[in-house]
């Protein structure tokens, strides 16, 4: 007969890898990955020489700022309360007792020194103009959850998405290959980062009650709960609204996307509540990228 092994054993919190890997909140990456291909392609498709160095740079150095920003936030929420033994949403390692705050915020700060050093290549590459991009990336990310009114708390953390997941995070890439401006990667940053807020959004709607108890005045909390789902249905479907904005007829290949974010926008319409929303917030996140990857590849193949 097979011992039992006590609970302290069986129970014990897992080590390594798979803490802080749990920690990056994987599933939000693809946030970070997606801006910075749509305007490589975009530069790419209106004449750049393609800069392959500059790209591994640019995509490492944005997936570090928002794993730094994961772990900020995860710390961050742990000193400050927010995260209650109630909590809908993934798991977060200081809460559950994986790592402690100290620990995390260490590895966040470590994340925000290596994409710093990779700024300072970036910054060899384009100039001042990612110079100002990046040190406000970075101070933003720290600004997220930190401070004494971190903007996780206000109703701005979705246009805070909006510009560095998509605006800025487009225009930059493409100055990164370009070394120029374009109207139209303004255009392609701003319809990214929409699909980009709308997953905060879902966020803050799941966890909506939690932050409303510890006072904490996100835009779910602004517009209520009806009011958000409505906003959710803006955020994924205003972007396909600007291709025609767009002097790229590849551009158009981006529709393919639209039937996965109706069906999204019709899903939070129902009564969906409670952690069923943490998959729609997936599902968001792969939406948002399979956006800009048709964009990408829209523009490279025209």
């Amino acid at each position: 007969m097979k011992p039992e092994l006590p609970d302290a054993l069986t129970n014990a919190p897992p080590t390594g890898w798979t803490v802080w890997w749990t920690a990056a909140r994987p599933r939000t990456l693809t946030l970070a990955t997606a801006p910075v291909l749509a305007g490589t392609a975009l530069a790419w498709a209106e004449g750049a020489v393609p800069q392959w160095l500059t790209l591994l740079a640019t995509l490492l150095a944005a997936l570090l700022i928002q794993i730094g920003t994961n772990l900020h936030n995860d710390a961050a929420d742990f000193v400050r309360g927010n995260d209650r033994a109630d909590r809908l949403g993934p798991l977060r390692v200081t809460a559950a007792g994986w790592a402690s705050a100290s620990h995390v915020r260490f590895a966040a700060h470590l994340a925000f020194s290596l994409a710093f050093a990779l700024g300072l290549y970036l910054v060899a590459v384009g100039g001042w103009p990612i110079f100002a991009i990046g040190c406000t990336s970075l101070l933003a990310a720290v600004a997220y959850s930190g401070g004494p009114r971190p903007i996780s708390h206000t109703p701005f953390g979705e246009v805070f998405v909006w510009i560095f997941f998509g605006v800025l995070a487009v225009v930059g890439s493409y100055w990164l290959q370009a070394d120029a401006f374009s109207f139209n990667a303004l255009i392609v940053g701003s319809a990214v980062g929409l699909p980009a807020a709308a997953v905060l959004l879902v966020n803050n709607l799941r966890d909506l009650d939690a932050d409303t108890r510890a006072g904490r005045r996100t835009l779910a909390a602004v517009l209520g709960d009806a009011g958000t789902r409505k906003a959710y249905a803006l955020l994924m479907l205003l972007p396909y609204a600007s291709l025609p904005l767009l002097h790229k007829d590849g551009a158009w290949l981006a529709v393919l996307a639209l039937p996965a974010s109706m069906a999204l926008a019709r899903q939070l319409r129902g009564n969906i509540v409670g952690p069923a929303l943490n998959l729609v917030l997936a599902r968001t996140a792969q939406c948002a990228l399979g956006f800009a990857v048709l964009i990408a590849l829209g523009v490279l193949l025209t």
